[in-house]
């Protein structure tokens, strides 16, 4: 088999993983979350509840694995990095950037179908359930990804391992924080346009704070 059959094969798969989590979305937006069953998924998506379960293990998978996309995305900024950069100064510059791009993971974005599938993900127990789980396993995957940046710049440690978890806890922490005072502002009427300016002004203070500590603030 030539690559070109394995690369056909790997884009229709992906875009049936599309079509189906799509068309999930749509129903659960237009119906409510509860009230549409798989089966009714599976039949607009014009796909076997078979195939369905091999691209989404469980229901909510088919909402969350928008968010499971970014999973691993604050640990490759961190081993992606010019060797130069610190690692929090590249995960600042990450998220600032997401603000400008009105990055949905910032909580800066107004499109009306972000809007609504954030209010269904925290007003769902079983989503937000989830989306604890998908927290946990990016501070995870992050932590391992500064551990080795300390590792590599320092020699690792007694407690390099440890230092990077507690790092990783107050960094996701931080931004997740960020994240939902933005979104919490535009529920509320403002527009991303007109929050961005102090969605900056609150990362950069964020992030200084992460860097120098709350020594100057509280000790």
């Amino acid at each position: 088999m030539d690559d070109g059959t394995v690369g056909l094969r790997e884009r229709k798969k992906r875009r049936t993983r599309k079509k189906i989590a799509d068309t999930a979305i749509g129903l659960f937006l237009a119906h409510g979350y509860e009230p549409v069953s798989l089966a009714q998924i599976a039949e607009v998506a014009e796909v076997s509840r078979r195939a369905l379960f091999a691209y989404f293990p469980s229901k909510e998978d088919l909402v969350l694995e928008r968010v499971a996309d970014h999973e691993s995305e604050h640990a490759q900024v961190v081993r992606g990095r010019p060797p130069e950069v610190p690692p929090l100064a590249a995960l600042r510059d990450h998220f600032l950037d997401g603000l400008d791009r009105r990055d949905p993971v910032t909580g800066l974005c107004d499109r009306p179908e972000t809007l609504a599938l954030y209010r269904m993900i925290r007003d769902t127990p079983a989503l937000a359930t989830g989306l604890l789980r998908y927290h946990a396993r990016s501070e995870a995957a992050l932590a391992e990804a500064l551990a080795e940046a300390a590792g590599a710049a320092a020699g690792d440690g007694p407690d390099g391992a440890f230092t990077a978890r507690l790092a990783a806890s107050q960094i996701t922490a931080v931004q997740r924080v960020l994240a939902n005072d933005n979104n919490a502002h535009l529920v509320a009427g403002t527009s991303a346009d007109e929050r961005h300016p102090a969605a900056v002004a609150a990362a950069r203070h964020a992030f200084t704070l992460l860097r120098d500590g709350l020594g100057g603030v509280f000790g």
